[in-house]
């Protein structure tokens, strides 16, 4: 076995992946089952549908800094055992309505609202687990194999999602959503910690949260690679989720360009995932910056209306990017914040790097029409390159390299790694130190 991928064989690893795995597979199918819900109720409309899906949402970010305190208190296997469950027994809630045909737009935007909460707990503790399983060089390897689990799971569910509805009907679609939360908690009963830091307990919940807030800007490179991913994210999201169907229906062949073009940056996750697994750089933050630029590249041949098969291409360039960059980004988290606000980190990055996306979906259509379509995709094309070079002029980013970090919460220089992959060297008396997105989990 390759020793990048040696990760595999241990238990708490692989429970782990298969959890998320399985978890991410019944979430690409619930929006499918949830859509034809809503639409069928009695009191169903679109407006409706928004209403569910962004009650999950904003579920979601209300709580997501809770949830890095949490997970910071607690062993985050037993943080994200009791999510998934939590989310579980919600989504059996949601399917047995649907079933009974007691469902309303109201009881099931109330569900989503307690799977939206769930999530928020679940996600700084997945995130920030993986340095009490590995460590080393290997620990790049374990979250480009997590980011695989994970991208696979979706595409899977993505796949089946519209079969099932159409074969079993949306209720018992949504039951199997719920028994894919309760079977990923019962994988994650197999994890066993390598190692646990010590619990922190302030004396109030806002002391935790100021503490996680003081941890997250200790390192200048840290928020501002979060501001860079805002900005990104922003212009991205409108720029190709809102216009480039637009593109897609005008000029390019309809739904199924669009689905193409989808379908290729999915391949492109996958791919990038895999190269994360073995790829190594010493300066991860260097070149995390410097994939932004890749994020943007089928904006352009939109823009110029190119043909769907080199859209395509270059979606799926932009989806190897995108991952490559998650997993560098995670990593370098991983190694150079305390394990012990490790979560809250993790949880004010997730808040920071997606909460003005809704902005980006909103403004896209004015955007084109006050300047065109095909501008207004340049013009973020154009944006969104040059946030990369844009952040590396700045030596705290230029910094970081892929050793280990000191004990110092607000040194930027790492100590390197020693000893064998899944031993954890001691530097100082100090354990050395080591996964966008909100609607992963």
């Amino acid at each position: 076995m390759s020793s990048n991928l040696w990760v595999l064989r241990d238990r708490s690893v692989l429970c782990l992946l298969s959890a998320r795995s399985v978890s991410l597979l019944g979430n690409a199918i619930a929006p499918v089952a949830l859509a034809f819900t809503v639409l069928e109720l009695p009191d169903g409309s679109a407006t409706g549908l928004g209403l569910v899906l962004t009650a999950r949402l904003a579920s979601q970010v209300v709580f997501v800094l809770l949830g890095g305190v949490v997970a910071d208190r607690w062993p985050k296997y037993r943080v994200m055992v009791g999510a998934d469950v939590v989310a579980g027994l919600a989504q059996g809630a949601a399917a047995a309505l649907v079933i009974t045909e007691h469902a309303s737009t109201l009881s099931l935007a109330l569900l989503a609202c307690v799977n939206g909460a769930a999530a928020a707990l679940f996600e700084p503790a997945s995130r920030s687990v993986m340095p009490q399983l590995v460590s080393g060089d290997v620990l790049q390897s374990a979250n480009g194999l997590l980011q695989l689990a994970m991208r696979g799971g979706n595409i899977i569910g993505a796949a089946v999602a519209g079969i099932l509805v159409a074969l079993v009907g949306a209720g018992p679609t949504l039951a199997i959503d719920a028994a894919s939360f309760l079977i990923s908690a019962a994988l994650l009963l197999g994890i066993r910690l390598k190692s646990t830091p010590p619990a922190e307990r302030s004396a109030s919940l806002f002391r935790e949260l100021r503490d996680g807030w003081k941890e997250f800007t200790a390192r200048q490179w840290v928020w501002l690679m979060v501001a860079q991913l805002c900005f990104v994210n922003v212009l991205l999201a409108g720029g190709f989720y809102v216009l480039g169907p637009v593109v897609a229906k005008d000029h390019l062949g309809g739904a199924p360009a669009w689905s193409l073009i989808l379908t290729a940056q999915a391949i492109g996750y996958v791919v990038g995932s895999t190269t994360a697994v073995r790829l190594r750089t010493r300066h991860p933050i260097r070149l995390a910056a410097l994939l932004t630029m890749g994020f943007p590249l089928p904006l352009f041949l939109l823009a110029a209306e190119a043909p769907v098969a080199a859209v395509a291409v270059l979606a799926f360039a932009a989806g190897v990017c995108i991952d490559v960059y998650e997993v560098l980004l995670d990593t370098a988290l991983q190694k150079n914040v305390p394990e012990e606000k490790l979560a809250r980190v993790m949880s004010y990055e997730a808040v920071g790097s997606f909460a003005f996306v809704p902005l980006g979906l909103a403004l896209a259509g004015p955007a084109s029409a006050a300047l065109g379509v095909g501008p207004a995709l340049v013009g973020a094309g154009v944006l969104i390159v040059l946030a990369g070079p844009l952040v590396l002029l700045l030596p705290s980013v230029r910094a970081v390299d892929d050793g280990q970090p000191p004990a110092s919460a607000t040194s930027e220089v790492s100590v390197p790694a020693s000893g064998p992959p899944g031993n954890r060297p001691e530097a100082g008396g100090e354990p050395a130190r080591g996964d966008h997105r909100l609607e992963e989990s």
